[in-house]
């Protein structure tokens, strides 16, 4: 799906280490650091996600030309960035946490900031997306006038969710859904009480309902969930699943892109917002934004910060029913346990084309490393017929990792990859077709360890199948 971010990037610098003595200077714990992760935060950390999802992301915004900026670019690598000249440093913020207990948070150049400039590329952008998110963090973009045309130009066609901030500017008339927290509901509806509870959200909700004129206000209450208000109707609860979680970081970004995606997708606001807070709940109990490794760095013997890079060595091993797994499932692990995405996919990959290559690399943009789950000969047979598959399986395992997009490839012999997906447990099962995620078979094992299915386009033309036709035709 083509979507288009709108709002304010910021850099999160996570400092994390441990803390065994206090400092002989003051009583206050010294910090031994293990590593430090630099991410794209606010609209950048939107936008990052629903790229990992596999969507044609474009984000207007504005960013600077300072170190903070490098840094941020390289965070959003393969997201299109349409920029307009920054008037202001890049907002920074650092966090320092021993083990996942935060410390303290340092925050640099997050004042209000005068609104940017705004280019053609940036309007065309919010005038070609089937779906837009507004990300408003306070700093300026939601203020120019060129763009909160064309977002009200926009909301008349295709679903627009604006997540808004206190320092920000209010939503244009018309959107389809404004998703403020509790705590920001309150205040700007000028509201008592400090307990979020049903009714509380509900009046604070149809009062922003009349002040925004939007369509929805999707009101967030933290672990209970969400509150729906709707025009003509009264609030509808949204409970979200029960989770532990150490960092709320990142919720409401994951949650307004979604949202999005299933609006654009056709999904009528009820079922979009329950199953958008169903996905926020899944980010944090997989971590939240601190989970996602993008610019990491660890100290080097002399204390200066060198860059980690921790992919692993392609792996493939072709003994079926499950002896071959351990160097796939320790892959997993240990992308996981650096604050990885572990992707997988999986089929019979018989005579390898552009559609599958097409797929693959869709795939692996999503994460840290794919691992393909590939059907063994006799799976294939039971599968395909007595005829197929055509090329042998250690052939087309050999030819997957000779892609730069597979990490590791594990043969399995049973019909479904079910039991290799319950052993490995990725973060992203990835599919090609024209189906729904959750139409997918496998939708409901991998919910059961938070994960997420995700189907990429499906590339008419290019078929195995196809292809062993034209061939006996040439025979």
């Amino acid at each position: 799906m083509k979507v288009t971010v709108v709002g304010d990037v910021l850099l999160d610098v996570d400092i994390n280490g441990t803390a065994t003595r206090l400092s002989p200077d003051a009583p206050v714990p010294v910090v031994d650091v293990a590593h430090i992760r630099r991410r794209a935060g606010g609209a950048g950390l939107v936008a990052t996600l629903l790229a990992r999802d596999g969507h044609d992301i474009a984000l207007v915004t504005a960013v600077s030309d300072d170190d903070g900026a490098s840094h941020l670019r390289r965070a959003l690598a393969g997201v299109a960035i349409l920029a307009g000249a920054p008037l202001a440093t890049t907002p920074t913020k650092t966090r320092v946490r021993i083990g996942t207990h935060p410390v303290v948070r340092f925050d640099e150049g997050c004042a209000p900031a005068p609104s940017p400039s705004c280019t053609d590329e940036m309007l065309a952008a919010i005038a070609s997306a089937e779906a837009v998110i507004v990300a408003d963090y306070g700093r300026g973009i939601t203020a120019n006038s060129d763009i909160r045309t064309a977002l009200a130009d926009a909301a008349r066609h295709v679903p627009v969710v604006w997540d808004p901030h206190p320092a920000g500017s209010e939503p244009v008339p018309g959107v389809a859904v404004v998703t403020p927290n509790f705590a920001e509901a309150r205040v700007a509806a000028k509201v008592g009480g400090q307990d979020p509870s049903k009714t509380a959200a509900e009046d604070a909700g149809k009062h922003l309902l009349d002040r925004w004129r939007s369509n929805a206000v999707l009101v967030t209450t933290g672990e209970d969930g969400a509150v729906l208000v709707e025009r003509g109707g009264p609030g509808k609860i949204i409970h979200a699943p029960k989770t532990t979680v150490d960092d709320p970081c990142g919720a409401g970004d994951r949650l307004a892109g979604s949202l999005a995606v299933y609006l654009g997708l056709g999904l009528a606001l009820p079922g979009a917002a329950a199953r958008a807070v169903e996905d926020a709940s899944a980010f944090l109990a997989k971590g939240g934004a601190s989970s996602l490794v993008m610019d990491t760095s660890t100290p080097d013997a002399a204390g200066n910060s060198q860059p980690v890079r921790a992919k692993a060595s392609p792996v493939v091993e072709l003994f079926g029913r499950f002896q071959g797994l351990e160097p796939g499932i320790q892959l997993a692990r240990t992308v996981r346990a650096s604050g990885g995405t572990v992707v997988a996919t999986g089929g019979c990959f018989d005579l390898l084309h552009a559609g599958h290559a097409r797929t693959l690399a869709a795939a692996r943009s999503m994460g840290d490393c794919l691992i393909v789950c590939l059907n063994s000969d006799d799976s294939v047979r039971r599968l395909k017929g007595p005829h197929r598959p055509i090329v042998s399986m250690e052939d087309r395992a050999e030819l997957l990792l000779a892609l730069t997009c597979v990490d590791a490839v594990v043969v399995f012999d049973e019909d479904t990859p079910e039991a290799c997906l319950n052993q490995l447990r990725p973060d992203i099962w990835v599919k090609g077709g024209d189906y729904e995620p959750h139409e997918l078979p496998e939708a409901s094992l991998v919910a059961v360890w938070g994960g997420r299915c995700v189907t990429v386009p499906f590339h008419p033309a290019r078929s195995t199948s196809g292809l062993a036709e034209a061939l006996a035709k040439v025979s």
